[in-house]
C-alpha cells in the first residue's frame, strides 16, 4: 500500500511542536479543522507581500496577476473534483455558505406542499437552511433513519420519495459517526426518479478521492480549512444547467453584467453567484493545500489513517465501559464515544490536562444525537500528520483517567 514518512511531514506543521499543560499537543480534532502546513501560510503571506490587489476589476500588472492566480485555483479545484467546467465551481465561505446558497436560490423552485429528504445524521448546517426555507413556503422534511451500526437505512430511503420531492441533500461522511454513505447508489436511485442530489462533502475531501462526474450528484460542497487549507473560503460545486437557471444568491458588485435603476443584468457563471471581493488571497493558498495533498496523495493518506482507526478502536474496545458510536464498514477515520455514563465534557477536559485536543458535545448534529438516545460523544479524529505514537498516547491516557471517570 502507498506510504509516506509521517515523522517528516509532521515539520510543515510547526503547531505540532506545542505544548499543553507541559504536555505535547496531541491534535484529534481534525474533524472540525485541520492543521495548516508552512507552506500554505506561506501561499498567503506571499500574495499579501507580493501580489494583493482586487480582481477581475484592474488592467495594471497586480491585479491580473491577483486574478490570475484566483481563477488558476478554480481551474485547480476543477481538476481535484474532475468536475465538466470551471464555470462550474463557485467559491463560498465555507460548507454552510455553499449549502444556504443552494438552499435560497435553488429553493426557489420550490412550491408549497413540496418536500425535500435528508438524513438523520446531517449536520446542522445541512438541517436549518432548509428549514429557513420551510419558514417562507410550507415544504416538507423527510428524514431518513440510520441502522444500529451507524449506516443509513437504504430500504427506508427509498420509501421517502413521491410526486413532490424536490432535492435530496446528504452528508457524504458523517461528522460523527464517520459513516461513509454510497453516494453513486443513493444519487443514481434518486436521478431515477427525476430528484437532483445535494451533497455534503466537508468530512469527504480531505480522505478520499472524489470524483463529482462519476458521482453525477448537482451540487456538492466542501470547506478549505477541514483540508489543510486556510479558514473562510469554500467551494460549492453545481451541474451547469442548475446553476444557470437559478436566481443569484446575493447582489453587489461582480455578479453583475450591467446595472441601470430600471433593470440589472447578471454576470456569467461562475461569477453570477459570487457578490462583493471574494477572498483572493485565500482562495490562492487553497490551491497550495490542494497541491500538498496531491504530493502526499489521497490513497497513501487514506490508507495512513485507516490502519490508525482500526488500531485506535480495537484498543479502545478493550477498555471496559467503553462505547463507540458509529461501527458502519468501511467508516472514516472519526470515533465517537462514551466512557461508561461519564460525561463528555469530563472526558474532554481531563483529556485536554494530557495534552490531547478531542471534541465533546453535539458536534451540530442534535437531532443524530437524539436518535442515539445520548447528549452527546466525545469525539476524536485523525488526519495525515497523526502517527501511531499518539494513538498509543490516547489510549494510556483513556486508561489513566478512566478510575477518575468511575468507569
Amino acid at each position: 500500500m502507498p506510504t509516506y514518512n509521517v515523522e517528516n511531514l509532521r515539520r510543515d506543521f510547526p503547531i505540532l511542536e506545542r505544548q499543553v499543560y507541559g504536555k505535547p499537543l496531541i491534535y484529534l480534532d481534525n474533524t472540525a479543522t485541520s492543521q495548516t502546513p508552512r507552506e500554505v501560510v506561506e501561499a498567503i503571506e506571499q500574495m499579501y507581500f507580493a501580489h494583493k490587489a482586487n480582481v477581475h476589476r484592474g488592467v495594471f500588472s497586480l491585479s491580473q496577476e491577483s486574478t490570475a492566480m484566483q481563477e488558476a485555483a478554480r481551474e485547480k479545484v476543477r481538476a481535484h473534483i474532475n468536475a465538466a467546467s470551471a464555470s462550474e465551481i463557485i467559491f463560498t465561505r465555507g460548507t454552510t455558505e455553499a449549502i444556504n446558497l443552494v438552499a435560497s436560490s435553488f429553493g426557489s423552485f420550490f412550491e408549497n406542499g413540496d418536500e425535500i429528504i435528508l438524513t438523520v445524521m446531517e449536520h446542522h448546517a445541512n438541517i436549518v437552511p432548509w428549514q429557513l426555507l420551510g419558514t417562507r413556503k410550507r415544504i416538507t422534511i423527510r428524514v431518513v433513519p440510520i441502522t444500529p451500526d451507524g449506516s443509513l437505512d437504504l430500504d427506508a430511503y427509498r420509501t421517502l420519495f413521491n410526486e413532490r420531492t424536490r432535492l435530496v441533500a446528504f452528508t457524504h461522511v458523517s461528522n460523527v459517526l464517520g459513516t461513509v454513505n454510497p453516494v453513486k447508489e443513493m444519487t443514481d436511485y434518486a436521478h431515477s426518479l427525476g430528484v437532483p442530489v445535494l451533497v455534503d462533502g466537508a468530512q469527504a475531501v480531505p480522505h478520499m478521492k472524489i470524483d463529482v462526474t462519476d458521482l453525477d450528484v448537482d451540487f456538492y460542497a466542501f470547506s478549505s480549512h477541514k483540508m489543510y487549507g486556510p479558514a473562510g473560503v469554500g467551494v460549492l460545486y453545481g451541474k451547469e444547467r442548475w446553476l444557470e437557471a437559478m436566481p443569484p444568491y446575493q447582489g453587489g458588485g461582480e455578479m453583475i453584467s450591467h446595472v441601470s435603476f430600471k433593470k440589472t443584468t447578471y454576470a456569467e457563471l461562475p461569477f453570477k453567484f459570487e457578490a462583493g471581493t471574494p477572498d483572493f488571497v485565500d482562495i490562492a493558498a487553497l490551491s497550495t493545500s490542494i497541491d500538498y495533498i496531491n504530493r502526499i496523495g489521497l490513497p497513501a493518506i487514506a490508507w495512513h489513517e485507516h490502519e490508525l482507526l482500526q488500531w485506535t478502536t480495537d484498543e479502545m474496545m478493550k477498555i471496559p465501559g467503553m462505547r463507540i458510536f458509529g461501527t458502519a464498514p468501511g467508516k472514516s477515520a472519526v470515533i465517537s464515544f462514551l466512557m461508561g455514563d461519564a460525561h463528555h465534557y469530563d472526558t474532554g477536559m481531563l483529556l485536554d490536562k494530557l495534552g490531547i485536543a478531542v471534541r465533546t458535545g453535539h458536534h451540530c448534529a442534535q437531532p443524530l444525537m437524539e436518535s442515539l438516545g445520548i447528549e452527546g460523544t466525545v469525539r476524536a479524529s485523525f488526519a495525515l500528520y497523526n502517527t501511531r505514537a499518539e494513538a498509543e498516547a490516547f489510549i494510556a491516557a483513556l486508561h489513566r483517567i478512566a478510575p477518575l471517570l468511575g468507569v
